[in-house]
């Protein structure tokens, strides 16, 4: 593996990695990525071409919506056929989310695109900024006998690489920020940089890229807890245009079983919203039917989320309610594997 000749396009939306600190005025400014060599010259080493291109105005990520995510996907798309890999600095706090929406929006992807950020900005005198964007540089250049070694969707921070679809941030100040507690991480930066290929997806066949553009956000997350009552539950059922809720049940997906919580699961269900059992668990799987909390939500046909992450139910939801015509398809589509998310 090497990354001799690679070319790497970063693509800055916001976020704290994009900060520079002035130690003169305290202040911090934007970081030029056009002078990224100048900045961190380590870079030279890893011998590859770096280019950047910014957002028009940078956004924090807690703004980030889907109308952010195609403009990062139009990004790639416009210049896939120019470079080898793709590195998306972004902040932190919704990483995941895009991570993952990008992962079903890039179907065929044969090149890696790595997301990044930082807890601390790139001019911090302890930042971890600088590591995370060289290593990511790094996992994005990496190729195998001419092919792209990372074929995928990542995502990396403290030293890990992860699926960009299977994370969860975990923590607003360490610099381990992130988990994915149910898939092994792809690569790990130590000593040395190691890549764990068995882990790795790989694209199928020469078929072109195709970048889905439509998301429909009529989407809701619902978080069970003890006390909950039906007149809440009822009121998130009945908001006008509502087609799909995530609803986050305890342990490997069970829920209450008095009368009215599932009539008013039933009810929605005859309505034709779609419900997705997912665990609010960081890790494990739901697995309908294991008790009896869980099995009268089986009968009523409520979508396995299985082990799938909040984050990636909530985008892949949002693309699947455009792309899929018959609900009764979408739940036999949801609960399939689309690019290792479950």
């Amino acid at each position: 593996m090497n990354t001799q000749n690679s070319k790497i396009l970063l693509i800055y939306t916001g976020g704290t990695i994009g900060m520079i600190k002035d130690y003169e005025t305290g202040v911090l400014r934007a970081f030029e990525f056009e002078n990224i060599y100048h900045r961190i010259p380590e870079l030279s080493h890893l011998d590859c071409v770096i280019d950047s291109v910014s957002f028009e105005k940078a956004i924090d990520s807690s703004d980030m919506n889907p109308r952010h995510w195609i403009n990062i996907a139009e990004t790639i798309e416009n210049n896939y056929d120019v470079y080898d890999g793709f590195v998306v600095l972004h902040g932190s706090d919704t990483m995941s989310y895009s991570a993952s929406a990008l992962s079903f929006m890039l179907e065929n992807l044969a090149k890696p695109v790595i997301f990044t950020g930082s807890q601390l900005p790139i001019g911090d005198l302890r930042t971890d900024a600088k590591e995370n964007l060289i290593t990511s540089i790094q996992l994005a250049a990496l190729k195998e006998n001419g092919q792209s070694v990372i074929q995928e969707v990542g995502l990396y921070f403290e030293y890990k690489l992860y699926r960009g679809n299977r994370t969860t941030k975990i923590n607003a100040e360490n610099f381990q920020a992130f988990v994915s507690m149910n898939y092994p991480t792809l690569a790990e930066s130590g000593v040395h940089l190691k890549v764990n290929k068995q882990h790795l997806l790989r694209s199928e066949g020469r078929q072109s890229l195709k970048v889905w553009k439509e998301f429909d956000q009529n989407v809701a997350v619902v978080k069970l807890f003890p006390g909950i009552t039906e007149k809440i539950l009822n009121g998130f059922f009945d908001i006008p245009d509502l087609k799909a809720v995530i609803l986050e049940t305890y342990g490997s997906g069970n829920a209450p079983t008095e009368k009215w919580f599932l009539n008013s699961i039933e009810k929605a269900i005859q309505k034709g919203i779609h419900i997705v059992n997912v665990t609010q668990c960081s890790g494990g799987s739901v697995i309908l039917g294991k008790y009896e909390a869980s099995e009268h939500l089986r009968r009523m046909g409520i979508i396995n989320g299985k082990d799938i992450t909040t984050e990636a139910a909530v985008t892949k939801m949002m693309i699947l309610l455009k792309k899929i015509v018959f609900d009764n398809s979408l739940k036999i589509r949801f609960e399939e594997n689309i690019c290792g998310e479950i």
